[in-house]
């Protein structure tokens, strides 16, 4: 691999791997020299379910789809092709399944490229609590909890996804990664200053997001010696300097600092100037080497069991005393549940969400006056499935036909549903929020090269 090029340009076609991209965009990109292509393929915005169930919130096939694309683009190309966070969590599970996705486009597509993989999941047994410290909010972690977790994984920086493209991979298919080490990875590998190259992968990390038009595709960044030029892959779309600097606030504590494994993102001093009207220079960007490389680790355990059911209330005399109705019913749901299973306090709970009210906001919500039609969203967690459907069971005639105390008729509600249970499975949470102390960045996880082309 050749060191030191003036600059190193990055094609990030699509936030997330899966949730799909014009193709004539990336076509764009490869026309405007693309030297690497890099797109995340996971989150934790959807909640802890995908990591603790090791699935996918993806679709396969849309995921075939996009892949696709890409393989051929890198392969014509001649450019690697980096996904982080394969399978949305990047458990190992995620990570063959999205690597079965790729074997069988490269057979079909007859595509000679060399395919990487990096597994990042943990086995508690293996984690030394003298060596994790919480971040904030989180207390000290202990043993019990982390070996209560379905899946941990370690959120890896750039350095096994450079691992691996040094060791000759063409397709690099990573575990649990930050969004911006997918995109910092080959630029570092290839010499370009830490501070460009850390900002600019902080602004692309969700492809056209940074744009005036966040639908229209993705964009490419030029890395080089002073900074970087950001720019989307649609000719009608647009990059700013407000559009571009506007996404150091999105999913960060501070807008001028990010922390990554190996160190910390400066961009205070950083500025941004309008090159022309679609495209933005950064400069003044800095990294900052901490004195301890640390990994971050991301746990999620089973809590219980869930069943929900949801019925709607058009009434208007119900709907004009809804805070009372909602009180009847969660004392009629306790008294029948208690009387018709003998169920008490411990044994299960349950929550009430009124959507067209207050379900989102609470008590904070601003609006004033009776709703004109609210669901009624009833879950109920329990230790068991059984138990949890048997309390919504109960409760099933009461959502259907519950008055409120002045009422000398029995209403008839909406269910949407039939049956009106729906048994969700599992329920999990998020019990890790710490870091790891590591003696190197590479430490914690497996690179495995395949011998298959």
């Amino acid at each position: 691999m050749a060191t030191n090029p003036d600059s190193v340009r990055i094609l990030v076609p699509v936030g997330m791997l899966g949730a799909g991209f014009p193709p004539e965009t990336v076509e764009r990109g490869l026309a405007l020299g693309a030297d690497v292509i890099a797109v995340d393929g996971g989150s934790t915005d959807s909640g802890p379910y995908y990591l603790g169930a090791g699935t996918a919130k993806t679709a396969r096939a849309a995921v075939a789809r996009d892949l696709r694309l890409l393989l051929r683009a890198a392969a014509t190309a001649g450019i690697p092709l980096i996904i982080g966070s394969c399978g949305t969590s990047g458990t190992d599970a995620g990570v063959d399944w999205v690597a079965g996705i790729t074997r069988e486009i490269l057979a079909g597509e007859g595509l000679d490229l060399r395919l990487a993989t990096i597994y990042s999941s943990q086995r508690a047994a293996d984690l030394d609590l003298d060596r994790i410290r919480p971040l904030p909010p989180a207390g000290d972690l202990d043993r019990a909890t982390l070996e209560s977790c379905a899946n941990i994984v370690g959120m890896m920086g750039h350095e096994p996804i450079a691992a691996a493209l040094t060791a000759g991979a063409d397709v690099v298919l990573a575990g649990r990664a930050t969004d911006t080490a997918v995109a910092a990875a080959y630029p570092l590998l290839r010499g370009m200053p830490a501070g460009p190259v850390w900002h600019a992968a902080k602004i692309v990390e969700c492809g056209g997001q940074c744009t005036t038009n966040p639908r229209a595709g993705g964009v490419l960044a030029t890395v080089d010696a002073t900074g970087f030029t950001i720019e989307p892959l649609d000719p009608a779309n647009a990059c700013t300097p407000t559009s571009v600097a506007a996404h150091m606030l999105y999913e960060t504590v501070d807008p001028f600092t990010m922390r990554e494994p190996a160190g910390t993102i400066e961009v205070g001093d950083a500025v941004y100037r309008a090159l022309d009207e679609r495209r933005v220079r950064v400069e003044g960007s800095r990294f900052e080497p901490a004195a301890q490389h640390t990994i971050k680790l991301e746990g999620a355990r089973i809590t219980g069991y869930e069943t929900m059911s949801f019925t709607a209330i058009r009434d208007p005399h119900i709907l004009g005393q809804i805070d009372t109705w909602t009180a009847l019913l969660r004392k009629m749901i306790t008294e029948w549940v208690s009387g018709t299973i003998g169920l008490g306090e411990g044994d299960y709970t349950f929550d009430i969400r009124r959507y067209g009210h207050d379900a989102i906001l609470g008590d904070l919500d601003p609006a004033a006056g009776p709703p004109r039609e609210v669901g009624i969203m009833l879950l109920v967690h329990a230790a068991d499935q059984q138990t949890a459907t048997a309390v919504a069971k109960v409760a099933n005639p009461l959502m259907l036909h519950l008055p409120t105390p002045d009422m000398d008729h029995l209403p008839s509600l909406a269910f949407a549903t039939s049956p009106a249970e729906t048994e969700r499975g599992a329920a999990y949470e998020f019990v890790l929020n710490h870091v790891v102390e590591v003696p190197s960045p590479t430490s914690l996880f497996r690179v495995c090269l395949e011998d298959n082309r």
